[in-house]
């Protein structure tokens, strides 16, 4: 894989930036990049503004011309590692790679988390990654959700999907069992912010951000229900958010699961078996979009994983189906 460079991001600052530290502005408006790739960058004399090299901490004032050259260095805190198990690729090309991520591994560094994650795991597996943004990591899982993920090889693909998931040009649909028996599928359209007193959860506000989730009956058990779930929008946790919301929420999640709840005159094994699961019961399975460089359509489809699996049998011959 060669090195690209990107073509230059011209952008007329708004009014409504004035008073805002510049590195902060640019984080806000080119959210595919990290902040503090933003920062090198400017470090480095890449981001132009009115034609002048600037220092991180100007102050906009609005109306300004901002140039940005993007330059893909390797980030010296984030190293390549092997993980114990190897990487899952479902799908490679010359431009992306689908990836079936396992539970319990973590997307990328953050939160005092700097190895072990998926993005160490993908520099081992390709070097050149670290030419990529966040090393061709484009959308996340939560890290006990299984499933589909897509890696951008090269920046110009990574960008392209960027704009792709923001023009809700992806389908990703996931599997979640819920605790209760749904009655039909539906649509949530509730805003979704931050929770206003415990920082590290999500919840439904009225001056959150649009969310939207569909949702369809896969399969009744007598306490559960299998739902298949389409994202339209992709908010932090917004599963998880939503299915709880509505009163169906996401076997063992530990943040919005609330106590944990047996079906009445629930089997010894049923029991065990729900009490032994420890991680949402939330897999992504299918993938669908355009190739960002060729336009081929792509489309995968894996199923859950054993754990998952396990639990799904036992509630299957508990119900009699």
């Amino acid at each position: 894989m060669q090195a690209e460079f990107p073509s230059p991001h011209e952008i007329l600052v708004p009014p409504a930036f004035a008073g805002e530290r510049l590195d902060v502005v640019l984080a806000k408006l080119l959210p595919q990049y990290s902040r503090s790739l933003l920062q090198r960058w400017i470090d480095l004399g890449h981001v132009l503004l009115d034609g002048a090299t600037p220092r991180r901490r100007v102050l906009i004032q609005g109306g300004e011309q901002l140039k940005i050259q993007p330059i893909f260095l390797p980030d010296p805190k984030v190293l390549a590692e092997e993980l114990m198990v190897p990487l899952d690729v479902v799908h490679r090309d010359a431009a992306v790679m689908v990836i079936n991520k396992p539970a319990g591994l973590v997307v990328h560094p953050g939160a005092g988390i700097r190895s072990g994650t998926l993005q160490n795991a993908l520099l081992a597996l390709e070097p050149a990654l670290a030419l990529v943004p966040r090393a061709g990591i484009v959308h996340r899982l939560d890290k006990d959700t299984s499933g589909l993920l897509i890696v951008a090889r090269i920046p110009t693909a990574h960008a392209k999907l960027v704009k792709m998931l923001a023009r809700r040009e992806v389908g990703r649909e996931y599997l979640a069992l819920c605790n209760g028996v749904m009655t039909g599928g539906g649509t949530i359209t509730e805003p979704i912010g931050r929770h206003r007193t415990q920082r590290v959860r999500m919840a439904v506000r009225s001056d959150g951000r649009v969310s939207v989730t569909h949702y369809r009956i896969e399969r009744r058990f007598r306490g559960h229900t299998l739902a298949r779930v389409e994202l339209e929008t992709g908010r932090t946790h917004q599963i998880r958010v939503h299915l709880g919301h509505i009163g169906y929420a996401i076997v063992g999640d530990p943040v919005y699961g609330g106590r944990k709840r047996l079906p009445a005159g629930a089997s010894a094994p049923v029991i065990s078996a729900l009490a032994g699961f420890r991680r949402q019961a939330l897999h992504a399975t299918r993938l669908s979009f355009q190739n960002p460089i060729t336009g081929k359509a792509l489309i995968f489809e894996v199923p859950v994983p054993e754990d998952f699996a396990a639990l799904l049998y036992i509630l299957a011959a508990e119900s009699g189906s």
